[in-house]
């Protein structure tokens, strides 16, 4: 049964590592009957949360005038989420942790979702990427529904192109495929 991915890239450079395995996953997903589109988040205006919690009470609306409404019918309407950031001092970059915390007015329900992510950092230790797993684990808990599928782990790729010929991209292809 075909399957609606959404892929949630955070890398700040196009063809940047994490931008990369984005494309291979998609690549897999596609090949394996499935649907799937990429939102460079780059290239979307996402203001930070407010904290205002208008959005508990009116319906789920958030009061911000922004592209993060289409963001999240789309994340609503997607059988799967793949959620990919180059890793920063070792967590998750703003771009993805903003997107995050905008997905508030879909608390505490977003339906049910499978979810993979993708990280590319420079550093060489898998174990040197548990913090930002922690970080989106810590998402994941806040939403009933979400289920975490995979990980792939962009190891050894600080310079744009590094991922290029490694593993971790057939890794992402295979992953892709198998949704």
């Amino acid at each position: 049964m075909s399957q609606r991915v959404l892929v949630l890239s955070a890398s700040p450079r196009k063809g940047g590592n994490s931008d990369l395995l984005c494309d291979q996953f998609m690549k897999g997903a596609i090949e394996a009957g499935n649907q799937a589109e990429k939102i460079f988040l780059r290239e979307k205006k996402i203001h930070f949360c407010l904290g205002c919690m208008a959005c508990q009470s009116n319906g789920g609306k958030c009061v911000q005038k922004d592209d993060m409404a289409g963001i999240l019918e789309k994340m609503t309407a997607a059988d799967v989420l793949v959620m990919a950031t180059p890793v920063y001092f070792y967590t998750m970059n703003a771009q993805m942790k903003t997107l995050i915390d905008r997905t508030h007015p879909k608390y505490p329900d977003f339906g049910t979702k499978d979810i993979y992510f993708i990280l590319a950092a420079a550093d060489t230790r898998r174990e040197a990427l548990e913090r930002t797993i922690e970080g989106f684990r810590g998402f994941l808990s806040c939403y009933s529904g979400l289920n975490e599928k995979g990980t792939i782990f962009g190891t050894g790729a600080g310079k744009i192109g590094d991922i290029k010929g490694s593993p971790t991209m057939e890794q992402a292809y295979e992953m892709g495929k198998n949704v």
